[in-house]
């Protein structure tokens, strides 16, 4: 395994665990898709600066250039996660946490790519 990768791992860990964390305290208070939303929203931060400092160290891009193209990047990302989240809790009716981690998961291949190539291009 490279260290960039053993990195968006350990990352997107981090900010799956974010996002988790944000979700759980608020998916009582809120439509679980809102909930979902403002999680990705905290979790943003989390992932930029560890991928910048640590996944992606060695980018060929300024900050600016990385932080437009992983939003860029993210969203997509969230877009598939929210598409997949809502397909679970509503059409199979699986329980909120279990539905946000299996989205998760999903949508972290995606990212990797468009990070890796694209968002930090070396």
């Amino acid at each position: 395994m490279s260290a960039s990768t053993f990195w968006f791992l350990a990352v997107g860990g981090a900010a799956a665990a974010t996002h988790m964390a944000v979700f759980a305290l608020l998916h009582a208070h809120m439509w679980p898709e809102l909930a979902n939303a403002l999680g990705f929203v905290i979790a943003f931060g989390v992932s930029f600066a560890g991928h910048r400092r640590l996944s992606f160290k060695d980018a060929g891009t300024s900050v600016a250039t990385s932080l437009r193209r992983f939003g860029v990047t993210a969203l997509a990302g969230f877009a598939s996660n929210e598409i997949m989240f809502i397909l679970l809790l509503r059409w199979l009716a699986l329980p909120s946490l279990l539905a946000l981690f299996v989205a998760l998961v999903f949508a972290a291949g995606q990212t990797f790519v468009l990070s890796r190539f694209w968002a930090f291009r070396r």
